[in-house]
């Protein structure tokens, strides 16, 4: 077996840390008692609220799902209240949706809890509110690099 270079070692540590990360934070929302979103009613509720009314097939790409599990996920939240569908604004034949103000209620009594969970790490770690802004500094940057991303892979190519 070949030894791994240094970019190969580095992603392999970056891969780990971010597993640790993500397992070191749910940990720490501790039980889900209070909280009413399942994980991906929690996901699709925080990225609707950020903009336009979205449909299935724009949901399943930014996503990278199947449109059939997006269905499957919105019929549930739309049987719940925590979503509606709506005309498309620009007469399009697809229905978009976008969260209910009981969705976006849900999602906030939810995510307080996530936040005090993220209060118990940063404690428990013993950072300083200037070293935890420096992460979030890089966090943010490094998920504002792979949405520019994403958006350059959703736009198809020009032509001359």
């Amino acid at each position: 077996m070949q030894e791994p270079n240094e970019q190969d070692r580095r992603l392999g540590d970056l891969e780990r840390e971010l597993t640790l990360l993500s397992r070191h934070f749910i940990a720490a929302r501790g039980p889900r008692i209070g909280q009413s979103l399942d994980r991906s009613a929690y996901v699709l509720l925080t990225r609707l609220e950020t903009g336009e009314p979205l449909t299935l097939k724009e949901l399943a790409h930014t996503f990278q799902a199947d449109v059939s599990t997006i269905h499957r996920q919105m019929s549930a939240m739309l049987k719940n209240g925590l979503v509606e569908r709506i005309p498309d604004p620009a007469g399009g034949p697809a229905r978009r949706f976008r969260p209910t103000p009981y969705g976006l209620e849900r999602l906030e009594a939810d995510r307080a809890i996530s936040r005090a969970g993220a209060a118990r790490l940063i404690e428990a770690a013993g950072w300083s509110g200037e070293r935890t802004q420096q992460f979030l500094t890089l966090l943010v940057e490094f998920n504002h690099s792979i949405e520019h991303l994403e958006e350059l892979a959703q736009q198809p190519p020009r032509t001359s």
